[in-house]
């Protein structure tokens, strides 16, 4: 992983038009290369977070660095040319007819030539696992093939970094694993570094290098997930639970006494650690 800050963020304060305030003293660092989490219920911040990150609010207190540069000093252009935003309900992002007529829009108005467009386009759908879906309708996508659509759009424009707002929000349990999976590929095989808004805790010890913990709009924690997840009690503070598996363990270590050593974030971890308690005769 690159040892380059592409996003610095310190912001003092955010308020909306009718003077709520959405966020108060939030930092965070995004390297390149990374997939950082950020971890928040509902109303804890995190969509308006990212619309800052992504330039569509600048009436704020601070600083928003995008590869060192003020965001508030780059022109929308700039930005997108870098950056791009998925939001949770692909139906807000989706508007052409058919999928190659939606991919293709991003890279003919940033004036790309047509048969770069084509290849463009192409590299993006098999990026996302959609190469055969070029002709198809919007419409007869289904939720999860929406928005894979989405996030082609925006490499098919060349975006090094992609915001996403729950990206496995309204998804099954097979298909909020293939979107983590997808994304993970993207990260770790394209160099695509990704920041993720959730409140989806169970998937992210999988996949995620780095969290932030979002309450009430303010910075409550970060770290790795196994720093973060232990501290449940700012997890309770933020509205959010540990991962089924660790709050299990959480529970027999500090109720029922058991000499765990380590509370696991995944059933592997955990299966290797009740093997280890089932070995000294703990279990």
């Amino acid at each position: 992983m690159e040892d380059i800050a592409r996003f610095g963020v310190a912001i003092r304060s955010f308020s909306y038009p009718d003077g709520t305030v959405a966020m108060r003293d939030i930092e965070l660092k995004v390297m390149s290369g990374e997939f950082v989490g950020i971890l928040g219920s509902n109303g804890s911040g995190k969509t308006t977070l990212l619309k800052v990150m992504d330039g569509l609010l600048k009436d704020f207190d601070g600083a928003v660095l995008l590869d060192g540069t003020d965001i508030k000093k780059l022109s929308p252009k700039e930005i997108y040319r870098k950056v791009g935003l998925i939001f949770q309900n692909p139906d807000d992002q989706l508007f052409a007819p058919t999928v190659s007529e939606d991919v293709a829009f991003g890279p003919i108005n940033m004036g790309f030539g047509e048969a770069d467009v084509r290849q463009r386009v192409r590299k993006a759908l098999t990026d996302v696992d959609m190469e055969g879906y070029l002709t198809k309708p919007i419409h007869s996508l289904s939720f999860g093939q929406k928005k894979r659509i989405c996030i082609a759009g925006l490499l098919a424009m060349g975006h090094e970094i992609l915001l996403l707002d729950e990206p496995t929000a309204g998804l099954d349990p097979m298909g909020e694993y293939k979107m983590m999976a997808l994304l993970t590929r993207l990260n770790k095989e394209n160099r695509v570094t990704i920041v993720m808004a959730t409140h989806s805790v169970d998937l992210v010890p999988l996949f995620l290098n780095r969290l932030y913990i979002l309450s009430k709009g303010r910075m409550l924690r970060s770290g790795t997930p196994e720093e973060v997840f232990t501290a449940p009690r700012d997890m309770e503070h933020a509205k959010l639970r540990l991962p089924h598996v660790a709050d299990l363990i959480y529970r027999l270590k500090h109720e029922d006494k058991v000499p765990v050593h380590k509370i696991p974030l995944t059933i592997g971890e955990a299966r290797r650690e009740i093997l280890r308690l089932l070995e000294e005769g703990h279990a």
